[in-house]
């Protein structure tokens, strides 16, 4: 079996502390790991002893300077999320647990928060982990539902999804699916819409985001 791609992008880890959470962030297709370290200073906030990282996803994107992907996407089809985030699944899950092992923390400390194609890897990867991990944070994304996805399931996180009702690429029902899907296997999952919003965060969903971080 080939190596896994290995995985790097900007971090920022708190002055002077030991780390007591990570939060990895997984941004969206055709876009990078500084993408999403705009919404750190906010984070903070509420985790301020938490080490934040955002990767670089494992693809270059073609068409998209100085963007990756997790994995190629042309539609939203069902089939070729599934094919894509199964075969990028493992050089996640391997970049989550050596960052756990850099900073001597395990599952309980990991936060996800993922954008669109982002969210799709967080909701895969962070109900798959080995034990509960304290929670995701998905915004404009949706679920990868394999056959019989409820057996995998090994972590049972609270989760949050939050999405624009304007999304002109990922619709908003995708969000309602994934709720759907979440609340079939009684993981603690809310939800919020942005009205006006479309494939962005919204002042409202960022706070949203902040409000379930303080809670978890």
């Amino acid at each position: 079996m080939s190596e896994l791609p290995q995985l790097n992008g900007p971090r920022l880890e708190p002055e002077g502390n030991i780390p007591d959470k990570l939060v990895i962030l997984c941004h969206g297709f055709g876009s990078n790991g500084d993408d999403l370290m705009g919404l750190v200073p906010h984070l903070q906030s509420v985790l301020p002893k938490a080490a934040f990282v955002s990767p670089n996803a494992p693809e270059p994107c073609f068409g998209a300077p100085n963007g990756f992907q997790w994995f190629a996407l042309s539609t939203l089809s069902q089939e070729e999320r599934l094919v894509g985030t199964l075969k990028a699944a493992p050089t996640l899950d391997h970049f989550i647990d050596k960052e756990l092992e850099r900073y001597g923390l395990t599952n309980k400390d990991l936060i996800l928060v993922g954008f669109s194609q982002g969210t799709m890897m967080s909701l895969h990867a962070g109900l798959r982990r080995s034990s509960d991990i304290a929670g995701i944070v998905g915004f404009s994304g949706a679920m990868t539902l394999p056959d019989n996805w409820q057996d995998d399931i090994s972590s049972r996180p609270p989760v949050v999804l939050i999405h624009g009702d304007m999304d002109n690429i990922v619709p908003v029902q995708m969000m309602a699916e994934a709720y759907d899907a979440l609340k079939s296997i009684d993981i603690n999952v809310d939800q919020h819409v942005s009205p006006g919003i479309t494939h962005s965060i919204g002042p409202d969903g960022l706070q949203k985001a902040l409000e379930f971080l303080s809670k978890i």
